[in-house]
């Protein structure tokens, strides 16, 4: 089994944070999003990938060949980047000849049963019901539950189960030749060369696919979603249990909380839902529902729903007041 991750994108939705780094390295959590990836497939036990890159490909390939060196890891550059399927057809030969292949979006972390997803005989595409169907890409199924159609963002979706993904295909080869079609046909939806027109392509052949409802998924890709993951995974238990009070004396720290190493917090009350990279200072401060990065230096901050980046310093007002009788104060506008 080998696993394709693209990751290749700009991520002009998490600017500024990924004007210095790309999106797949962006923290969440105690860790990068495609360090919850990478980990989550090395325990399901892949050791075989290939990294589709672009923009600020080399910070992704040091990135992992430093993190992973245990991994075999193979980097394809995608330029221009013309979408996924532009993106599946540029890396094709270092998986076209596999038994199968697993592809898995590098700004998504889904929670799932992987094992049993690449054990599957079958191509399986990961599906969650989700609110808002007309901005993903959606899948349709039969009455013998087998995928008959897939459609990239539908302006009037037929299902509610959008495509988070992850997609195991069996026979590759099949869809290298179904990315071929959509290439030279020039096939394009929204501009792009999107996968699902591949998919689509495979099934209108007699490919049978099914979905695999995926315990979580979280889509990383804009400020807001990217704060929801964080908080979710930081529900995980071995964060609830997390104990940070003899560590950091004089703060209050309200779990769950993940604080890196070497980092020096005074007079501070931290969470919940808060991600503190490693060597970070932060004194007289409030924090809740946050990410902040490596290096930075918080200093009478009070932040909620807020994403600091790495080497960031912020320095908020301090007041000595004598208010007399009768008096308000309103900073808040």
């Amino acid at each position: 089994m080998k696993v394709v991750i693209p990751v290749a994108g700009v991520g002009s939705k998490l600017r500024p944070h990924t004007h210095t780094q790309p999106k797949s390295l962006v923290p969440v959590a105690d860790n990068t999003i495609l360090g919850h990836i990478v980990e989550r497939l090395i325990q399901a036990g892949v050791q075989d990938y290939v990294f589709i890159i672009g923009y600020l490909g080399d910070k992704v390939e040091n990135y992992v060949r430093q993190k992973y060196p245990q991994i075999s890891a193979e980097f394809v550059v995608q330029e221009p980047r013309e979408g996924l399927g532009h993106a599946l057809w540029i890396a094709r030969e270092t998986y076209r000849h596999e038994d199968s292949v697993l592809i898995m979006l590098g700004d998504n972390i889904v929670e799932a049963d992987l094992p049993a997803i690449i054990a599957s005989p079958k191509s399986v595409l990961g599906v969650k019901k989700v609110a808002k169907p007309s901005l993903f890409g959606v899948t349709e199924v039969g009455m013998d539950e087998y995928i008959v159609k897939v459609v990239e963002k539908p302006k009037i979706p037929k299902s509610n189960f959008a495509l988070v993904g992850l997609y195991k295909i069996m026979q590759p080869e099949k869809l290298v030749r179904s990315l071929e079609h959509i290439i030279t046909e020039n096939i394009r939806t929204h501009n792009e060369y999107h996968l699902t027109d591949a998919l689509m392509h495979m099934i209108r052949q007699g490919e049978r696919m099914v979905t695999w409802n995926v315990d979580n998924w979280f889509d990383c890709g804009r400020k807001e979603t990217l704060l929801e993951a964080n908080a979710k995974l930081l529900r995980h238990s071995r964060f609830r249990e997390l104990d940070y009070s003899s560590e950091y004396p004089g703060n209050i720290i309200i779990p769950p909380v993940s604080i890196g190493s070497n980092c020096n917090i005074t007079h501070s009350i931290i969470g919940p839902n808060v991600a503190i990279g490693d060597n970070t200072t932060i004194s007289r401060s409030s924090l809740s529902n946050s990410i902040i990065g490596a290096y930075s230096e918080l200093q009478n901050a009070v932040m909620h729903d807020s994403i600091i980046g790495s080497d960031a310093s912020f320095k908020g007002l301090s007041h000595s007041l004598n208010i007399g009788d009768s008096t308000e104060i309103n900073f808040a506008q």
